[in-house]
């Protein structure tokens, strides 16, 4: 009955998030049903002890994240650098080309150490910009940017400095550049799969005489300057905040030490403030590197965007407060998911599975997609399985590196549900509705999901690492 109860919670968050309803209201909902049905003492405990403080606890993180990311990314819009690089992009590849080149712009910002949700709100005022003039439905862009952003580079290719791919290191021993081979052959995988699905989309809608799309929302301002940027100015915010991400993330901890503490200068004796620099400088890093990028847009393009900045910063705004808020209630239904009997069943259930790799992707691949979390379902899988992992593998004759690999592949296959936070962050910042761009993220969840089956079926027959 635990067990029923966690997947009615799970498919009732879906079956709403997918309807178009909103999961800051439906996720307290969903997850508060489910204890209501399992233990009713405890809703008013976990709401309060466990929903909210996850919930505050990710917008304490995040929201500056979201908030100068959504900022950079308006700039990036109104000043015309987005127009200047889709300009220059389609005299260079060509405007039959346009997915490839979003598709290597997301990469390449996530593979630099740029957040994910950060380059949501950065790449689609180009995106748009692009498709539109390659008459390339919008709808497709949610696709494009999710197998940009959101696979190959987030945790496949070794080196990536995103968390999914920090995450394993320590339970396993390893670096972030575990398995490089392996992980390389997956994104590779990843990247021709998903561009051939793609593309087989958009010739779809040729034919079918489908253009980019009328009477849309959250379509990016029109640039109303008189001379458009040159494209490596337009660019190089972009490529400032990829560099800054690079190396703030490995000066603040040498500047700061493991923790820095101060007193506040208030009345009476207040205990110190300290702040554990090693769990927050990521977060830094990437909020200075994202005022660097926003510093850039107004030296070169100070009179453009000062005339747009009024309007501009408040739809930025108020995006951000609704893509984090969206993204904060989806961690604490996660939070409470994970807390209940029947996200204890499914864990203990995935471990009769006999072959220590399909065991181990299959595990977190699972827990990801219930708590619409990758790093948050890799963290639970880890924390209760990586004891009988390194058993088995090692009974296997298995290296920790290939665990890493695996694990930090799986977080990110079926993590990506309709009712995970980037989706539903993704589909906001677009303007689009689950109805009209699911079934291409849907399409990209299961070739990353394949993809970790794949270089399973690789380790097995060469023996790479």
């Amino acid at each position: 009955m635990s067990l029923l109860i966690v997947l009615a919670a799970l498919a009732f968050l879906m079956f709403v998030a997918y309807r178009g309803y909103s999961v800051i209201l439906f996720a307290p909902i969903a997850a508060l049903g489910a204890v209501l049905l399992t233990d009713p003492a405890l809703v008013a405990p976990m709401f309060t002890g466990l929903f909210m403080d996850k919930m505050v606890g990710f917008l304490k993180l995040y929201f500056p994240v979201f908030l100068l990311g959504a900022v950079f990314g308006k700039l990036i819009e109104i000043s015309g650098f987005s127009k200047s690089i889709v300009a220059a992009t389609i005299r260079v590849v060509g405007a039959q080309r346009a997915m490839l080149s979003i598709v290597l712009v997301c990469a390449l910002l996530t593979y630099g150490g740029v957040s994910l949700f950060v380059v949501v709100f950065a790449v689609y005022p180009f995106a748009a910009e692009l498709f539109r003039q390659s008459d390339i439905p919008k709808r497709l862009i949610p696709g494009t940017i999710a197998l940009g952003a959101f696979t190959f580079t987030m945790d496949a290719l070794p080196g990536t400095p995103q968390i999914q791919n920090i995450i394993p290191a320590p339970f396993f021993g390893t670096t972030s550049w575990a398995a490089p081979v392996l992980g390389t052959l997956g994104g590779i995988f990843i990247l021709i799969v998903g561009m051939l699905y793609l593309e087989s989309r958009r010739r779809r809608a040729v034919r079918n005489g489908e253009g980019y799309g009328d009477n849309l929302l959250n379509e990016p301002i029109a640039f109303a300057g008189e001379k458009l940027a040159h494209p490596l100015i337009a660019i190089l915010p972009l490529l400032l905040v990829g560099v800054a991400n690079f190396l703030l993330t490995r000066w603040i901890p040498g500047f700061y030490g493991e923790t820095q503490s101060f007193v506040p200068s208030v009345i009476g004796s207040p205990a110190p403030v300290v702040q554990e620099v090693s769990k927050i400088a990521a977060i830094w890093a990437v909020q200075g590197a994202l005022l660097i990028g926003i510093v850039c847009v107004f030296v070169f393009a100070w009179r453009n965007v000062v005339a747009s900045f009024a309007e501009g910063s408040k739809s930025a705004i108020n995006g951000s407060l609704l893509a984090s808020m969206n993204t904060a209630s989806e961690y604490g239904f996660g939070a409470v998911i994970a807390a209940l009997p029947g996200f204890l069943a499914v864990a203990t259930a995935l471990k009769a599975i006999p072959d220590p790799l399909v065991n181990e992707a299959v595990s977190v691949t699972a827990l990801a997609g219930i708590t619409g979390s990758a790093s948050g379902g890799m963290s639970i899988a880890l924390a209760a399985m990586a004891d009988s992992f390194i058993a088995n593998a090692n009974a296997a004759g298995i290296p920790m590196e290939v665990l890493h690999r695996v694990a930090a592949m799986a977080s990110g296959g079926m993590d990506t549900l309709p009712h995970n936070g980037a989706v539903i962050t993704l589909l906001a910042v677009t303007g689009l509705s689950h109805r009209q761009s699911y079934k291409d993220i849907f399409a990209i969840t299961l070739i990353k999901t394949t993809s970790v089956f794949v270089i399973i079926g690789l380790f097995y027959l060469t023996g790479w690492v």
